[in-house]
C-alpha cells in the first residue's frame, strides 16, 4: 500500500498544473486493488476543506468528489463505512464535512451518542446537545 497525501487528491480532482498532473498519471496507472493508494481520515478532511475553501467547489461537487474516492478500487480510504456515512449527513443536512464524520466515526466506534453544544449538528446529524 501506498499513503496518498492531500496534495496528490487535489491534484487528481482538480487538474490544476499540467506537469504535477502528468506524473500523478503515472502514480495512478501503478496502483491496483492489490497494491492500493491508502488516503487516512486526515487527508479525507484536508480535502475537503481544500475544495470548499481553496477551490470553492459547491457542496454537490466536494459530495461527488468523496463518492468517486470511495468508489475507486486501487484507493483504499481509511473507515470508508464512516466516510460514505458521513457523506450521506452532509449530504442531508446544513452541517460542515468535519461534524458529519466525527458523529459517522463515533457511530462507528459503537458510541451511543456524539455530545456537542453545536444545535444544528444535534437537530439534523443525530449528535446530542449537551444540556
Amino acid at each position: 500500500m501506498t499513503g496518498l497525501d492531500t496534495n496528490i487528491l487535489v491534484r487528481y480532482f482538480i487538474q490544476d498544473d499540467p506537469a504535477q498532473c502528468l506524473r500523478l498519471d503515472s502514480v495512478m496507472a501503478s496502483l491496483s486493488v492489490e497494491e492500493p493508494g491508502y488516503v487516512n481520515l486526515p487527508a479525507v478532511l484536508e480535502l475537503v476543506w481544500v475544495l470548499s475553501s481553496i477551490y470553492r467547489k459547491k457542496k454537490i461537487e466536494i459530495i461527488l468528489a468523496l463518492e468517486q474516492l470511495i468508489s475507486q478500487r486501487q484507493i483504499a480510504v481509511e473507515q470508508t463505512a464512516a466516510v460514505r456515512r458521513a457523506i450521506e449527513m452532509y449530504r442531508r443536512s446544513g452541517v460542515g464535512f468535519a461534524d458529519c464524520l466525527i458523529a459517522a466515526c463515533a457511530i462507528s466506534a459503537g458510541c451511543a451518542r456524539t455530545l456537542t453544544f453545536d444545535e444544528d449538528a444535534a437537530k439534523t446529524i443525530g449528535m446530542t446537545l449537551v444540556p
